[in-house]
């Protein structure tokens, strides 16, 4: 079942990334910034366990610009379709948002370019998106590839 966050979530949430940021999957997020951020938030919980086994962000960046950000779903329920389902929950919150590009810094292109992303180079995307880059600890030197999807 997929449904928004709430705050009971964003211990399960940090876990999750955490796993996959150790593994250099994904940059993984401080607590903080998830308590921040939380309204951003889809998770998958399995209705068996009540579990959290998935979660992906939609941020918005301008006023026709979001990101795609902490798409995760943990090993047991890979294969599933569960992150194919929070992606289009995703662009359907878009859509309702009017919002006409999303764009993701990913280490796993070849996922988002199923879903119609395509590679661009990172100075395309606006400065205003570089704000939470500062605060990596790959800053200035982003290894993830950006990449963007025109929505209708």
């Amino acid at each position: 079942m997929i449904r928004k966050a709430t705050i009971e979530d964003i211990k399960p949430i940090h876990a999750l990334l955490k796993y996959y940021g150790a593994k250099g999957d994904l940059l993984a997020r401080p607590l903080s910034r998830l308590y921040d951020h939380l309204r951003d938030f889809n998770v998958y919980e399995d209705e068996k366990t009540g579990q959290i086994v998935g979660c992906c962000a939609l941020q918005f960046c301008w006023e026709d610009l979001a990101e795609i950000r902490s798409l995760a779903v943990t090993e047991p329920y890979m294969g599933k379709d569960i992150g194919t389902r929070l992606l289009e929950t995703a662009f359907a919150e878009a859509r309702e948002y009017k919002i006409k590009k999303l764009f993701t810094l990913t280490y796993r292109p070849d996922f988002f370019k199923k879903f119609g992303f395509i590679v661009i180079d990172k100075t395309e995307l606006p400065i205003k998106i570089w704000a939470d880059c500062i605060h990596c600890v790959k800053f200035p030197d982003c290894d993830e590839t950006a990449m963007l999807k025109q929505i209708a």
